[in-house]
């Protein structure tokens, strides 16, 4: 499906009239709406805005400023695997800096890039919240502490090849 023709499939339908109900508030509902897009096509097309604004009673902008504003919302297609790299002061006090060229180096990919393969999309985070194990990062839904160059070899060398 290329993105001129994706549309709101039925089930995403349903959902966010579930997830709306959940809300006093419909523009509460909005981000776990895109969430909720995001979800089945691994991204939020723009062509979908105008499907989750009439949703939510929302105007079709709100919903593309907020699409645009939260880092986990994705608004362009995104690797098989999202790696999020903390960057916040305690994981910068444990090396974090060398992490993330060492990432980069690897990978071959500046933050918010996909690598070439589309194996990887990589993020820096502000804070991922595992200050006592930093550095930390995450990659999709894993996170990974107490990081080393060697430990990210191992890490994405093993991750979806």
């Amino acid at each position: 499906m290329t993105p001129e023709t994706h549309t709101l499939a039925p089930a995403a339908v349903a959902d966010i009239r579930e997830i709306k109900a959940r809300y006093p508030v419909a523009q509460s509902a909005l981000v776990p709406a895109l969430l909720r897009v995001q979800a089945e096509y691994g991204w939020v097309p723009p062509e979908t805005y105008d499907g989750i604004a009439e949703l939510l009673g929302l105007d079709t902008e709100v919903v593309a400023e907020v699409a645009s504003f939260y880092l986990l919302v994705f608004t362009a297609p995104v690797g098989r695997q999202v790696i999020q790299l903390c960057t916040n002061v305690s994981c910068l006090l444990a090396g974090a800096d060398a992490i993330q060229a060492h990432v980069e180096a690897k990978l071959g990919v500046k933050t918010r890039q996909t690598t070439a393969d589309g194996r990887f999309t990589y993020i820096v985070a502000e804070c991922l919240g595992a200050c006592e194990e930093a550095p930390c990062m995450l990659v999709g839904e894993k996170r990974y502490k107490r990081l080393t160059r060697e430990k990210v070899d191992e890490i994405l060398d093993r991750t979806d090849s």
